[in-house]
């Protein structure tokens, strides 16, 4: 299904398990964020809030490799079968922007 978006003239249909695995990732990312801001306004020491900002880093690399995985198993997949092998290409290019 293909619509209008910000990011992209894409857009994907999940499934229940991926959305709410998805959603629950993100809402313990943005947790571990509004924590590091109030270590920040609690003047916490340094080298502890690094720590836990390793931690969201750690955190968001899973969520790209968990989204990364389920991409390339449908979207990927389905349109290389349906002979559109320019999605290589996109896939590609994603890649390279990740490995920066």
């Amino acid at each position: 299904m293909e619509e209008q978006s910000c990011c992209s003239h894409k857009k994907k249909e999940r499934s229940e398990k991926e959305y709410k695995d998805l959603i629950h990732r993100l809402n313990r990312i943005e947790g571990q964020v509004r924590g590091i801001r109030s270590m920040v306004e609690k003047d916490v020491y340094c080298t502890d809030i690094l720590v836990q900002v390793a931690a969201v880093n750690a955190a968001l690399n899973s969520f790209n490799k968990v989204l990364l995985e389920n991409h390339i198993r449908s979207c990927v997949v389905r349109d290389i079968r349906d002979g559109r092998e320019e999605t290589l290409d996109e896939l590609v290019g994603t890649l390279k922007k990740l490995m920066r």
